[in-house]
């Protein structure tokens, strides 16, 4: 596992990556295109690691060092693959009970969260590998260590790992205050995957069209809507008490 320093130039980079490095993601210099960079994305997209092109400026500011148009940032983390996780679960008579981020963008509110969803016995997380709050160290520290101990699934292709989740007979249930169903323990079994959307525009088109049931947390008051991190743990808890005789 690699921490949260920095690795720069083509050598320290390609070496994490030949080696499996977690590697929180990978910033490349705009219009480089050579072998190495090449080889870089390759093997940044088999292990699912975001690779950003981006200008020499901003290389720059992140180390006066000489990073020969490459920098990658350690993660604090091991992530799990999401196929490997899944079949282990079963093969132990867990069904297993996942909670997915459509772009939660705000590291403070992902480590809450996830803190939440360790409390609550959630089985593991899964991220898209863009679009998602740095995995870093304050996003540890806003979990309480909970990032360290539930294991975290991040993917490349968004669509693709829904489909796999509906084709592993896991449920997919979309909170979101558009939904004309409300919250009930009725709503969540084991197995399923609770899905959260962005802070600002909810669940992205994509995941409603896919999501099995879409549900909403019931809300008399003037304001209609919650911080996503509360929305989570009251959805959590009732999730839980489906398992439980309460």
């Amino acid at each position: 596992m690699v921490n949260d320093d920095l690795l720069f130039g083509w050598h320290p980079v390609l070496e994490a990556l030949e080696t499996g490095a977690d590697l929180q993601k990978i910033l490349l210099l705009q219009g480089l295109r050579n072998e190495k960079s090449n080889q870089v994305l390759a093997q940044a997209k088999e292990l699912e690691i975001p690779v950003q092109f981006v200008p020499q400026q901003k290389l720059d500011r992140i180390t006066r060092k000489n990073h020969q148009g490459i920098i990658a940032f350690g993660s604090p983390i091991t992530f799990a693959n999401l196929e490997h996780l899944t079949s282990d679960l079963y093969d132990k008579g867990i069904m297993p009970r996942f909670l997915a981020f459509d772009g939660i963008t705000d590291v403070r509110n992902f480590g809450a969260i996830c803190r939440t969803a360790e409390c609550f016995g959630i089985d593991a997380v899964i991220v898209p590998s863009k679009g998602m709050a740095p995995i870093n160290d304050e996003a540890v520290k806003s979990s309480s260590g909970a990032l360290l101990r539930l294991p975290v699934c991040r993917v490349s292709h968004w669509g693709q790992a829904l489909k796999f989740l509906m084709d592993a007979g896991i449920p997919l249930i979309g909170m979101t205050e558009k939904a004309s169903d409300l919250l009930d323990k009725s709503q969540f079994g084991s197995p399923m995957c609770m899905v959260l959307g962005n802070e600002e525009t909810g669940l992205s088109p994509e995941t409603l069209r896919v999501c099995d049931r879409l549900v909403r947390i019931p809300m008399p008051g003037d304001i209609s809507s919650l911080n996503v991190g509360a929305a989570a743990a009251i959805a959590l808890y009732i999730a839980s008490t489906s398992q439980l005789d309460i």
